[in-house]
């Protein structure tokens, strides 16, 4: 680990004794609520103004995925939380979420399947506030039309930008929790991470660049990618790469791509996201349909690799994004990364901000989630 990235653990460990908790813990004076109003208002991510009621005991957490794994991180556990997407659900049971907070795995899964959201079930849940994502404007009509309190999360706002974004979903919780404080020295942490990886780049030429192409999802019937206006994007403009789809103009997960154009681009580096049960040995063994992976150089050379699975998948923000960060960029290019100990640093990492010590096996686990998290149910 970087000596900036060790001093920005430090802080957070001695801010954390500071306060009489650990990390991730309130403190009792901060937890007391003789100061906190009862509710505040404020400007969601769709830009609506909304007045909330502090520090809710009830919440629902609909089509914006990965809040789930954050608001538990964020509060230290996932009580509050009376029901989630199962996609979300899915990630905390195979990822470490359900082993660092286990009431996670008691929260309802019946109250939404993708765009379909049970109003009734809903109401009779009296949820305090509906979380849902900023951009599923029939979504909000229908929570509005309902009388139901919601709050519009967006992962799309700060242009895929995975660290900008996570700390703007920090700042929004921070006004609706503020007797709850995670150390937030995350975002710092985030950016040294991020500028030494930078620094350590200058000197790769841009035809030396390794060329990544993200699957996002992948299977006999679709394969998409991440074109330019994806995560995908970011983090290869992160960690130093090219994307081999950044061409691509379709947004999101609407980036549908074809074999051909896969032989086109070759890339060096293949990365499967969790969004899919895709495995890297799958396209080793040219397993998925009549796909022929065998003469792309990624194949070719065993540089296929699934993405981490974390508290959450590690493709969209999250508090996983640093040491992610580390690991792609390591991938790319061993030779300037070869001192870092991924290992060693995702366990001091999550020691500071969890409090808890992670075996080799999780970690492991971590690094190399099983085909199940691909699963949206």
């Amino acid at each position: 680990m970087n000596r900036m990235s060790k001093a920005v653990l430090s802080a957070m460990l001695a801010a954390a004794s500071l306060t009489g908790c650990s990390a991730g813990t309130p403190s009792s004076a901060a937890s007391s609520q003789a100061e906190t109003p009862k509710e505040v208002t404020i400007t969601d991510h769709a830009g609506r103004e909304v007045t909330v009621p502090t520090d809710p005991e009830h919440v629902v957490i609909l089509d914006i995925l990965p809040l789930p794994s954050v608001l538990t991180v964020y509060l230290g556990s996932a009580e509050t939380i009376d029901a989630m997407e199962p996609a979300s659900m899915n990630a905390a049971k195979n990822g470490i979420l359900s082993q660092l907070y286990p009431d996670v795995l008691n929260v309802s899964t019946d109250i939404m399947d993708g765009e379909d959201v049970n109003i009734e079930s809903l109401l009779a849940l009296q949820p305090q506030i509906v979380y849902y994502n900023a951009g599923n404007k029939a979504l909000a009509e229908k929570l509005d039309n309902a009388g139901l309190v919601s709050v519009a999360v967006s992962p799309t706002k700060w242009n895929y930008d995975c660290i900008r974004t996570y700390d703007e979903w920090i700042a929004l919780l921070s006004q609706i929790y503020p007797g709850r404080k995670l150390a937030t020295d995350i975002s710092g942490y985030s950016a040294e991470v991020k500028n030494m990886i930078e620094e350590r780049l200058k000197g790769v030429k841009e035809e030396e660049r390794k060329k990544v192409l993200f699957l996002f999802q992948y299977d006999e019937n679709t394969m998409i990618t991440s074109g330019a206006s994806f995560f995908g994007q970011w983090w290869c403009d992160a960690s130093g790469t090219i994307n081999a789809a950044h061409d691509v103009a379709a947004d999101n997960s609407n980036a549908k791509i074809t074999m051909e154009q896969v032989y086109e681009w070759n890339p060096d580096i293949i990365v499967i996201t969790n969004f899919t049960k895709t495995q890297p040995q799958d396209l080793y063994d040219n397993a998925i349909g009549s796909d022929d992976w065998s003469t792309v150089k990624a194949v070719k050379n065993k540089q296929v690799y699934k993405m981490p699975l974390g508290t959450y998948r590690t493709y969209t923000p999250g508090v996983d994004t640093p040491m992610t960060l580390e690991w792609l960029a390591q991938i790319a290019y061993p030779e300037i990364f070869s001192d870092i100990d991924l290992t060693k640093d995702v366990r001091e990492y999550y020691k500071t901000l969890y409090g808890v010590d992670l075996t080799d096996e999780q970690i492991e686990a971590m690094y190399h989630p099983d085909r199940a998290a691909g699963s949206w149910k």
